[in-house]
């Protein structure tokens, strides 16, 4: 509740809100402008670094099939991992952890890194993933504007200012630790056929992720998604992985010698999101206005399934990715309408049963956690880390309790930023057919986001014990500072 000065109305408290704003507005800039010196300091000392000539590729051995009856090994691949998926998840729940963890293990556990490339190949041929993909892709996809639809958008309106602001916290931190990293592990791990600053580029965009699917299925798992922290978690995952999409286009530039690719997604992005808010969801909110009861009609399902691929298209085009396009529709429809309670209701088992763990499987199965060797690359991975933890979880902290957050809620908000799971894993992927990362440190990468992301529930329960509860943060509800709101 904000506390208003009686003694002096409008006078004082007027003075105050525009102190709080300037202060936010030279916080918000001492913050870019520090993150643009040390980045810097890191180019002009990477540029002197020499890191070795590359090595010659290995064939890859594995076991493919002859004239392979691919929708068949679809139908394998699909049913290995669901059953491997729920018994994981069964696993992973008696030990605290939710069941969104198994699907994702699932994936890694029936892929060369546990079976070996020769067995792997019969459980998942690889002749099967493309195929696979498309459908793991089409799941995340509807998985993702359902998360939208169910967000509480109205909530998110007060506290804009400062979900952004927390949210690019979260990202610059990590950022530029990722670039200082970069710095020891450009001549132990890259060649000489890839610039610094593109490997910089791309360890600061790769720590600075955060995985937006994951997160909002732990929301969902611990019935968290309707909560304050809940809604603010998502509304700066959401930002924090626009921005983060930005930048990778932006590294692909650079890589590709097109830096006005990044600059063009940039500006794309901003106008479609404000395209959507300002003009779409007026527009929604009519319709959806005209069938306030009563079950949906076939021709409304259809207008509705055109309105998400036409969405999802125009982020795809943009390059921030599908999803982004699907989540943003279900955003703007009023999540207390028939459309939203119809869609979710229909849905979500199909989603989350079938497509979605195809999803985690599919980008997990891709890891190679055996190419990790030695006790230097394993002190390396556990840099790696330390790293994108204390990067991820320092910039979301500082940010949420200068924001007004409490100490409990901004450390629950860093844990769940913490979070990135196979979102990292599609960065990866993209860094890996860009040749800026060696498969080594491909797998290193991947075993970050898979700790980052199972710190997450054990940490969510020793800071807000009680988060099988929808009362969950009822005990610690610190509001957003006058000069926030």
């Amino acid at each position: 509740m904000e506390k208003v000065d009686c003694k002096t109305p409008g006078g004082e408290t007027r003075h105050a809100s525009w102190q709080g704003f300037i202060g936010t507005v030279v916080a918000y800039a001492l913050m870019i402008v520090g993150a643009a010196v040390i980045l810097s300091f890191v180019h002009d000392y990477g540029a002197t670094l020499v890191a070795p000539r590359p090595a010659t590729p290995e064939a890859f051995t594995g076991v493919t099939a002859t004239k392979p009856e691919i929708f068949l090994h679809v139908l394998i691949a699909l049913t290995a991992v669901i059953i491997t998926g729920l018994i994981l998840a069964k696993c992973f729940a008696y030990l605290g952890q939710p069941p969104v963890i198994g699907e994702v293990v699932a994936g890694i556990v029936l892929g060369p890194s546990l079976l070996g490339p020769e067995i792997s190949a019969l459980v998942l041929p690889p002749s099967s993933a493309p195929f696979l993909g498309v459908i793991a892709q089409l799941g995340v996809l509807l998985y993702m504007f359902c998360v939208g639809l169910e967000l509480h958008a109205d909530l998110i309106r007060p506290r804009l200012r400062a979900t952004i602001a927390t949210s690019h916290a979260s990202i610059l931190m990590p950022f530029v630790l990722g670039a200082i990293l970069a710095l020891d592990l450009y001549p132990r791990l890259s060649t000489s056929d890839v610039s610094f600053t593109s490997f910089a580029l791309f360890m600061g965009v790769a720590m600075s992720i955060t995985a937006f699917p994951v997160l909002a299925r732990i929301l969902t798992d611990g019935r968290m998604i309707h909560t304050e922290l809940g809604v603010i978690a998502l509304s700066c995952a959401a930002t924090d992985d626009v921005t983060a999409w930005c930048l990778l286009a932006l590294l692909v530039g650079v890589a590709q010698a097109e830096v006005g690719t990044g600059l063009f997604v940039a500006a794309a992005t901003l106008g479609y999101i404000l395209a959507m808010v300002l003009i779409v969801r007026p527009l929604l909110k009519r319709v959806v206005a005209w069938t306030k009861t009563g079950a949906l009609s076939r021709n409304a399902v259809a207008v509705v399934f055109i309105a998400l691929l036409l969405s999802s298209l125009t982020t795809e085009y943009i390059g921030i990715h599908a999803i982004f396009g699907a989540f943003l529709l279900g955003a703007v429809i009023p999540h207390d309408s028939i459309v939203a309670r119809t869609f979710t209701r229909q849905l979500e088992s199909v989603v989350t049963v079938l497509l979605l763990p195809a999803f985690f499987a599919f980008t997990g199965m891709r890891t190679r956690i055996d190419l990790v060797s030695g006790m230097d690359q394993w002190l390396i991975c556990g840099l790696i880390i330390l790293v994108a933890t204390v990067g991820k979880f320092g910039g979301t902290f500082v940010a949420a309790r200068l924001t007004g957050l409490g100490w409990r809620n901004a450390a629950a908000l860093g844990t769940l930023m913490n979070t990135r799971g196979l979102m990292e894993l599609i960065v990866l992927n993209i860094g890996l057919d860009l040749k800026v990362i060696s498969p080594t440190l491909f797998a290193m990468m991947v075993l970050m986001a898979l700790v980052t992301t199972m710190v997450t529930a054990p940490m969510l329960r020793l800071l807000i014990p009680t988060t099988a509860s929808n009362d969950a943060l009822a005990s610690e509800r610190t509001p957003f500072r006058t000069d926030e709101t």
